[in-house]
């Protein structure tokens, strides 16, 4: 059982999300996740075990600005994998999930080439993620091979979640220094918990 549904679901500060996008989120990133393991569990008894597979997100490790809704349920998917994971292990059922980094599908709504070019340095393998890219990590998830593997949540990002990959962050930089900084900027010195940018 692959749980696959996906959207960006309600986006922009926490304080301008309304209830109904909110819960329009959770119903397709969270709650569907929910009912795809619940139904899958009977057909699985019967056949004497199996293996459910969902989609969160790197979200869930590195949320983005005004995506609180995207992140919260992506970890939720997290959450949710592992507490199913627990209750069904002795049944031979095993409940794993999947945390990709962008991959280049239609659910964009770009062109695909320029969504490669955008994304294609983003992570330390300088190529973006592609749908096969997931699709392999499922079916090792779905197969026998995996048949000692239950509760994960793999993270299939390029080594985006690695840490701050530096010749992204290096061109960053670059772009930065070369705007005018205002005399209110930090320019050297140390970043403790509370600090201005």
């Amino acid at each position: 059982m692959f749980n696959n549904a996906g959207l960006g679901g309600a986006f922009g500060p926490i304080e301008a999300v309304s209830v109904d996008d909110w819960d329009r989120t959770m119903a397709v990133l969270l709650r569907a996740v929910f009912l795809g393991i619940k139904y899958a569990v009977e057909p699985m008894l019967k056949s004497g075990g199996g293996s459910i597979i969902s989609t969160s997100s790197v979200a869930s490790y590195l949320p983005a600005p005004n995506s609180a809704a995207y992140s919260a349920a992506k970890g939720g998917v997290i959450s949710l994998t592992r507490a199913a994971a627990l209750e069904l292990g002795r049944e031979k059922i095993r409940v794993n999930c999947i945390c990709p980094v962008a991959i280049n599908t239609p659910i964009w709504g770009v062109d695909s080439d320029r969504f490669e070019q955008a994304l294609d340095n983003l992570q330390p393998i300088p190529r973006v993620g592609r749908p096969q890219d997931i699709a392999s990590v499922v079916l090792y998830l779905a197969s026998d091979e995996s048949q000692w593997i239950t509760g994960t949540a793999m993270i299939v990002d390029g080594g985006l979640t690695v840490g701050q990959y530096f010749p992204y962050w290096s061109s960053q930089l670059r772009e930065t220094q070369s705007q005018p900084r205002p005399d209110t900027a930090i320019r050297t010195g140390f970043s403790g918990p509370s600090f201005k940018r």
